[in-house]
């Protein structure tokens, strides 16, 4: 019963005693030895479920993977085997005797909150744990062959929006509208329904359309293009502004299968574009083809952000890239795997040299006050001899034609007949 409500693959076996073996070597580099690892988003990583509960990973012996609820799913979903509790703190007698306290310890301190924490070093009687942070992301940089399959199942969910997207675009619909629709398509594609990211109060949409005024409004978060939103209780997202002519219809929307997201933009157009949109929208692609051209396993992160932004110098664009005013943020690229915001980020300052099976998403984008917003952006994954396409949709700039009937829906006051 419970294998026909399911539409993903677990994940092997081999694939978890892959990432923990990884993980435990870095933990020995940097002296530690034991990590408690409690973020839904790590557990899934190293136990193939995020049911509540706790990972213990000793450096030097098997993990203690302990569940409260639900160990029927746990034991379903996760090749682990499973140590029940009814409480937390029955963890700790139970790591004395498997004599796991001992040496430095490790959590998840950019994740986990300051009073979790704090719980936890109680339970563990440690005064002082260190930030196995930065390992786990160092573990989840580079994608196996396991995970670039599921992100590329995410990136054909993403390509089956885009193309639904020519019908769903229409001149006189709200942003929102559209975006109901589209996220509809989606999760009957398959997808999860939420996309995750890492850190404190850090929140994302599947999906966002936008707009002229509204893609131009700077918000909080560390993005370029924001939306209005609907309420200043979000402060970010599609808003109910009208879709017009011959303005860019910003569709950034976040593919999300088996835990494994992806992050693709393209531009809509009813009718003929204006003039102040088409150099921008240039000089977007130009960036992207030209990585396509260069960008393999060995290039610098500073140098692919240098390039780029020799780009947008030359057409004298800088006072709009990546945002405008208070808006502007610093990168043009992020990776991306089980959250939104991994590694690499492709900034002037964060150095890294890319491998083989990493993964980044790249947004060139143009924001021009009281006008608009126009870019792409596109999933690469990083192969020894130059990038690899996530998703296959075209990059070029949509056309819709001019429906009469979104004339008559305005007339009508029915912004979304």
């Amino acid at each position: 019963m419970v294998k026909s409500l399911n539409v993903c693959d677990f994940t092997p076996r081999e694939e978890i005693e892959r990432r923990l073996d990884a993980l435990r070597g870095l933990m020995a580099d940097q002296g530690i030895h034991f990590a408690v690892i409690l973020q839904n988003v790590d557990l899934f990583y190293f136990t193939g479920t995020v049911q509540k509960g706790v990972l213990v990973v000793p450096v030097d012996e098997p993990p203690v993977f302990f569940v409260e609820k639900s160990l029927f799913r746990a034991l379903y979903e996760s090749p682990l085997e499973i140590t029940p509790i009814k409480k937390i703190k029955e963890t700790r007698e139970i790591l004395r005797e498997k004599n796991v306290l001992r040496g430095n310890g490790a959590m998840e301190l950019d994740v986990v909150p300051f009073l979790i924490a704090e719980k936890w070093k109680s339970i563990l009687g440690y005064d002082h744990v260190a930030d196995v942070s930065p390992l786990i992301r160092q573990v989840r940089l580079a994608k196996s062959e396991f995970e670039i399959r599921q992100i590329l199942k995410s990136g054909e969910i993403v390509s089956h929006v885009f193309r639904k997207a020519r019908d769903i675009v229409r001149e006189g619909r709200q942003e929102v509208a559209i975006e109901a629709d589209l996220v509809a398509e989606g999760r009957r594609r398959g997808h999860q329904g939420l996309l995750r990211m890492r850190g404190f109060n850090r929140e994302m949409t599947c999906a966002l359309v936008t707009q002229g005024y509204s893609s131009t409004v700077a918000s909080g978060g560390d993005v370029p293009i924001a939306g209005f939103g609907l309420t200043p209780a979000v402060g970010q997202g599609s808003s109910a502004n009208i879709v017009k002519k011959g303005i860019p219809l910003i569709v950034d929307y976040g593919g999300g299968y088996n835990g494994y997201v992806t992050d693709e933009t393209r531009v809509y157009v009813v009718g003929e574009m204006k003039e102040c949109f088409r150099k921008p929208y240039e000089v977007s692609r130009e960036i992207i083809e030209d990585m396509m051209d260069y960008v393999k396993e060995g290039v610098d992160t500073v140098e692919v952000f240098t390039r780029a932004l020799d780009h947008v110098k030359r057409a004298r664009l800088e006072e709009f890239f990546m945002g405008h005013g208070e808006g502007q943020v610093a990168f043009i690229g992020h990776g991306f795997g089980l959250e939104l915001n991994e590694m690499p980020v492709i900034t002037a300052r964060h150095r890294m040299v890319l491998r083989e099976g990493m993964v980044m998403a790249v947004e060139p984008k143009f924001i021009i006050p009281n006008e608009g917003a126009v870019g792409i952006e596109v999933d690469f994954i990083v192969r020894k001899d130059g990038l690899q396409r996530i998703v296959e949709t075209p990059l070029d700039i949509v056309s819709i034609p001019d429906s009469p009937s979104g004339s008559r829906d305005r007339a009508a006051g029915r912004p979304d007949a």
